[in-house]
């Protein structure tokens, strides 16, 4: 029978097999997190990934804390949205990693200079209730007087995906403001975030609604009375993006991680969860339409950064600020 070891000698020799740890600041839900931090150590056995799950906004304010006491923690960031990483690109907070497996992506999708890289597609459409009377086809169809007081949105002064949406339709030459003063002409509620909106829709107390893809398209399968639209100009999107911390201390192991999520099997792993991968020439999910037949509308995370106060500003001057 082996002698008992001590509890220290213990974590010393469960730490010995690992080479370098990582320390991965994530927005993922736990669930994703999880798996994407298996798939990557199973890759990386040499690797040992320590991780901290939160909100984008409260992460950030964590992150920026400890670089504000010099003591920054993570070695790379796995978070909700490019704008938020383009700010830090531009602070000297990012240092940049051409990872060579950027050529299956669409440039548009990272950032020319290699600071970070989108790792998914998520993508913001039309819900509608299935006892609506009129089926939307297009932005321009909600505003539509006809759909007076019917409407329910996420505000971008709550959530980041509604915030980067506003961007990229008001920089949109057929939409802009014009279209924003419309909806709020057509007294849309636009307050919280995409659950509360999905729910609105789903109950039929708002019969039409602007939500994130993922949560249409999932309760639909599991039967809520609802129907999911990609507008024919196309649709905004957040792509979770994956960037290394200029003041990383493991950058080996945070370089495999960039790469390991942009590789066809960490694409699948996105494949898996649900979402719609960033790399080129994937399948979709279940109930998507053909990557081909969704059209992204064009954004410049450098504009949507310069101008997120005034945008916000406008906004709540139309829509009230809660």
């Amino acid at each position: 029978m082996k002698p008992l070891l001590p509890a220290a000698l213990l974590a010393l020799t469960a730490s010995a097999s690992f080479a370098e740890t990582l320390t991965l600041y994530t927005s993922q839900p736990n669930a994703d997190a999880q798996m994407t931090v298996d798939a990557f150590m199973e890759a990386n056995p040499d690797i040992e990934v320590e991780w901290v799950r939160d909100g984008t906004t409260k992460l950030m304010a964590r992150l920026m804390a400890e670089i504000e006491a010099g003591n920054p923690q993570p070695d790379v960031l796995l978070i909700a949205d490019t704008v938020t990483l383009e700010g830090m690109a531009q602070n000297g907070q990012l240092q940049a990693y051409k990872s060579p497996e950027a050529d299956a992506y669409d440039p548009a999708l990272y950032s020319a200079d290699g600071y970070y890289y989108s790792t998914k597609l998520i993508t913001t459409g039309i819900v509608y209730n299935t006892g609506a009377e009129m089926q939307p086809s297009s932005w321009a169809d909600l505003a539509d007087p006809a759909l007076k007081g019917q409407i329910a949105m996420p505000s971008p002064l709550y959530s980041g995906a509604a915030l980067i949406h506003l961007a990229t339709l008001t920089g949109d030459k057929n939409l802009g403001w014009d279209y924003y003063t419309d909806l709020a002409t057509n007294d849309a509620r636009a307050q919280g975030g995409n659950g509360g909106t999905f729910k609105a829709v789903a109950s039929g107390e708002k019969p039409y609604g602007v939500v994130v893809d993922f949560l249409a398209i999932r309760n639909k399968a599991d039967g809520s009375p609802v129907e999911f639209v990609f507008p024919k100009e196309g649709v905004s999107y957040v792509t979770e993006p994956v960037a290394i911390l200029e003041s990383a201390k493991n950058v080996d192991a945070a370089q495999k991680f960039v790469d390991f999520v942009l590789s066809q099997k960490g694409q699948d792993l996105v494949l898996d969860m649900g979402y719609i991968p960033a790399r080129n020439d994937m399948d979709v999910p279940a109930g998507f339409p053909a990557r081909a037949d969704i059209k992204l509308m064009s954004f410049d995370p450098a504009q949507a950064l310069a101008d997120a106060d005034a945008n916000k500003a406008k906004f709540a001057e139309l829509f009230g600020a809660e």
